[in-house]
């Protein structure tokens, strides 16, 4: 009998998920499909509400256009079946009005937080319960850079807004989990408690202990130009010189001086509060009573 690590399999599960991106054409079966999504709505949601609605999305043309619209990742196409999470206040309002009921949820703050938690609470339980059935998943964080477009090409009334994209499928091949930061470096008792730059140093260097991106021309141009645009030219020759020191240039530095671009995160801020509106939703300004609808 072989010894394992873990008490149980939903530990196991818990502890070696890896994000899937290569997907076989294996179709899932409706029974499955229906037992992970009622695995999601079972999910624990503030006062029950539920205020989240899932759009199934697995017709090929359908997926094409939203591989595309979020950066061109190829595995959205590929993936048997797609689901967007969106925060569903429209549901809630029509109730709510059929019921005689006061209704202020989109002009909330608290609202759409709570609904922000609910639907990633239940984008999580299906991720999960996909793996306990033999199938794989990844996140799509992007689809908040084509808001608009998933609006028009979805149909999404006001009080709809998408908040996660999530592929499911049979697994190609297996993935390998990676490694975490761990417990000590994570979980505080009973308060906060800052870590010495030695430890907080250490707990990433673990972390990240197999990679280490090699140094090229066109990176440390790239990362010059963030860090001067963000700091100014002191701190991007700080930053270059450490990375010839070191001989690499460390994930620190590459997700936020070549991946998640520093310069350029904060760009469009009032663009996405835009957005917020042109979806019906108002909470980031001062409550009227001319906002009722």
């Amino acid at each position: 009998m072989t010894s394992t690590p873990y008490p149980n399999e939903t530990i196991r599960i818990l502890h070696e998920r890896a994000s899937l991106r290569a997907f076989s054409e294996r179709k899932i079966e409706p029974d499955v499909l229906k037992q992970i999504l009622e695995s999601g709505i079972h999910a624990p949601t503030g006062g029950n509400l539920q205020p989240y609605s899932i759009i199934k999305i697995e017709e090929k043309e359908q997926k094409e256009t939203v591989a595309e619209l979020c950066e061109g990742q190829r595995f959205i196409a590929d993936a048997p079946v797609d689901l967007l999470f969106c925060i569903d206040l429209h549901r809630l309002e029509r109730w709510a009005k059929l019921e005689a009921a006061p209704f202020t949820a989109r002009h909330s703050f608290r609202h759409f937080w709570i609904s922000f938690e609910d639907t990633i609470i239940c984008a999580q339980n299906i991720c999960t319960a996909a793996d306990a059935l033999g199938l794989g998943s990844v996140y799509v964080g992007t689809v908040l850079e084509c808001l608009r477009e998933l609006r028009e090409m979805l149909h999404l009334p006001h009080g709809v807004f998408p908040v996660v994209l999530l592929c499911l499928g049979y697994p190609r091949k297996t993935s390998s989990s990676r490694r975490k930061l761990g417990v000590p470096a994570v979980v505080h008792d009973e308060r906060y408690r800052e870590m010495s730059d030695r430890e907080l140093t250490k707990a990433y260097d673990e972390k990240y202990a197999e990679r280490k991106m090699k140094i090229t021309e066109k990176r440390l141009e790239k990362i010059k130009k963030v860090c001067m645009e963000t700091y100014g030219e002191e701190f991007a020759q700080k930053c270059i010189r450490l990375i010839k020191e070191r001989g690499y240039i460390s994930m620190a530095q590459y997700y936020f001086g070549l991946h998640y671009l520093a310069n350029e995160m904060p760009v469009g801020n009032d663009t996405f509060l835009t957005i917020l509106e042109e979806y019906g939703f108002t909470w980031f300004r001062k409550y009227e009573q001319e906002d009722r609808e």
